[in-house]
């Protein structure tokens, strides 16, 4: 089911699609292919919540948002100096980050375009954008395609967001989601327990760009092998593999107030963990959430950040020969 979300600047329409089975039951938005809002009935009837941070209006994802649900590209995270070698030829990419680096695909980046609906259904929505050669500094016309689908087996109620991308010329695709989860009404991420299956991280310099180090996570405070409290301020990537593998459970949060668990099953080889501590408070958010630090969290599916610039990074070069695609799966579950 579609309906009218708003209307941008440029007089382009947003609109929204709602998708549902099961338990489980999501609105999309063609700008930024968004999820703006997911929620799960659990099985005795509770009142549900929201489970992720979505604004009202787009006015206020124009002004406050921070990828709120979007989908990221053409690379998610960030790109030192806002520059890379594609092909052997350096390029100057757009820098809109502290530190001087590409955050996200630039400014105008796919988190930030109105997508086009290809295909909807009661289930799943499919939407797909064009990013022209040279926009943000990137050569090479890139075609994405992003689908988002609902099913339950088993107990268990799964959304699916998949990406596809082509090019026409060498260039660099990394896509991601960013929904920022919180899976109960204690407007605190804290007190939820995350276990990520990772026994490597990148650590970070004072902008939130990888020092080149893959660090052994063991007798440190990323080490989140077993379920834990999230306790501190986290936005790094956790190494789950070298490259795209078959998709495979690599994280799980659960809030112990709701009894809800979300486990992530990705085809990823890395995961950024954020803990919402820039966000700014701002906008009215669905539900009455706050937006506010540390309200809500981010799993990120991704290859690792500035990869470009670190030869022992895996690759996110992508050929016109080739297709990119990535699978993640969000699977929640209530005892």
């Amino acid at each position: 089911m579609t309906s009218s979300f708003g209307t941008l600047p440029d007089g382009d329409a947003v609109t929204g699609v709602r998708i549902s089975a099961g338990r489980l039951r999501a609105t999309i938005l063609s700008w930024g292919a968004t999820l703006q809002d997911l929620r799960f009935d659990p099985a005795d009837n509770r009142s549900d919540i929201p489970l992720v941070l979505g604004f009202d209006s787009i006015d206020d994802y124009l002004v406050h948002g921070r990828f709120h649900g979007a989908t990221v590209g053409r690379v998610i995270n960030r790109i030192g100096g806002a520059s890379a070698l594609i092909d052997g030829e350096l390029h100057r990419l757009d820098s809109n980050s502290d530190g001087g680096h590409m955050l996200h695909g630039g400014s105008n980046g796919f988190g930030a375009r109105n997508w086009r609906i290809l295909d909807a259904g009661p289930a799943h929505a499919s939407f797909g954008l064009t990013d022209p050669d040279g926009h943000m500094g990137f050569p090479g016309t890139v075609r994405a395609t992003c689908t988002y689908s609902i099913a339950e087996t088993d107990g268990h109620a799964a959304l699916r967001v998949a990406f596809s991308a082509t090019t026409d010329a060498p260039t660099l695709v990394n896509f991601g989601h960013h929904s920022y989860f919180c899976l109960d009404d204690s407007r605190d991420i804290r007190k939820h327990h995350l276990r990520i299956d990772a026994d490597r991280y990148l650590p970070t310099d004072e902008t939130a760009l990888p020092t080149g180090e893959v660090a052994a996570v063991d007798g440190t405070g990323f080490d989140f092998r077993t379920s834990r409290p999230v306790e501190g301020a986290f936005d790094h990537n956790f190494c789950l593999a070298e490259a795209t593998r078959k998709p495979a459970p690599v994280a799980r949060l659960r809030s112990l107030d709701s009894g809800i668990a979300m486990t992530l099953v990705t085809s990823e080889p890395g995961v950024q963990f954020y803990t919402g501590h820039g966000l700014s408070g701002d906008g009215k958010m669905i539900g009455g959430h706050p937006n506010s630090p540390y309200s809500a969290l981010c799993l990120e599916p991704q290859f690792w950040p500035d990869a470009p610039n670190h030869p022992n990074f895996p690759s996110i070069a992508l050929s016109p020969k080739q297709r990119y695609h990535q699978t993640s799966r969000f699977v929640f579950s209530r005892p």
